[in-house]
């Protein structure tokens, strides 16, 4: 759909396929699983202070031209994103009447509140999100991170729970070690909640790891990519083969359609 560092139409390549308003820089997909978020130099006019922290982590401003932010509209969706099954999408704006650059597919992490001044020039509070480039905030698992956990299912899964709401902090500093512990909180409740079998079939794990625990792959039923937990109601522990046909298969779609019904069972 959207390639890193590509140029688009915002109009055409964006909101006339997937919705959302085309004015304001975040901008919710009612038809589609996608919050698209944009930055550029503009929104400094309106008391907007976007950029990166390294090559992962980016700071992004919340909406609200005047007076104190709040988790209404745009910034709730990008606060409760994973909760809602969206992706978070973003966007650089190069310029009056230009195309947008495609930055990446990112999570919220968190969020820092801010004291600045508005469009009018007064101080207010501003809500600046935390947010980390999609797939560097999972590490490579050994097979002794994948013994049985200690915990019982329900405390693996008030954990998880816990993990996936997004939280003020500090700074963003330390965003990509929270993502990651959201990931690992998720991946340990998932696969303790499977019982050694495939979420979808029901048939139990093809073959024992060394540690002996049954191996079974998390899958993401909502997510442009695979590359780590973000929130249980969205993700499933199943069979290898069955996580390669919902992604290569030609009835991967349907399958995926049955697993996110299974889910929604087993969670809501």
């Amino acid at each position: 759909m959207f390639e890193v560092g590509e140029l688009y139409s915002r109009v055409e390549d964006i909101h006339e396929k997937f919705g959302g308003g085309r004015q304001s820089g975040i901008s919710p997909s009612a038809q589609a699983p996608y919050v698209f978020i944009f930055t550029g130099k503009s929104g400094e006019q309106f008391g907007y202070d976007d950029g990166w922290q390294d090559d992962e982590t980016f700071l992004y401003t919340g909406e609200g031209q005047v007076g104190d932010m709040e988790f209404t509209r745009g910034n709730r969706a990008i606060r409760d994103h994973a909760k809602d099954g969206k992706d978070i999408l973003l966007f650089e704006m190069l310029g009056k009447s230009q195309p947008y650059r495609f930055l990446g597919e990112f999570a919220c992490a968190g969020w820092q509140v801010d004291r600045g001044p508005d469009k009018n020039g007064d101080m207010r509070e501003a809500i600046r999100f935390h947010l980390v480039r999609v797939g560097l905030e999972v590490g490579t698992s050994s097979d002794e991170d994948e013994k049985a956990p200690t915990k019982s299912l329900e405390e693996l899964r008030k954990r998880a729970y816990d993990a996936v709401e997004p939280k003020k902090a500090a700074s963003i500093m330390d965003a990509k070690v929270r993502l990651r512990k959201r990931s690992e909180a998720v991946k340990a409740y998932v696969l303790a909640r499977a019982g050694g079998k495939c979420e979808l079939t029901g048939k139990p794990a093809p073959f024992l790891r060394k540690s002996g625990e049954p191996y079974l792959e998390v899958h993401h039923t909502r997510r442009l990519s695979d590359d780590g937990p973000d929130d249980p109601r969205w993700v499933a522990a199943i069979d290898p083969t069955v996580h390669r046909q919902i992604h290569l298969g030609v009835d991967g779609d349907e399958l995926n359609k049955r697993l996110k019904e299974k889910l929604k069972a087993i969670e809501l």
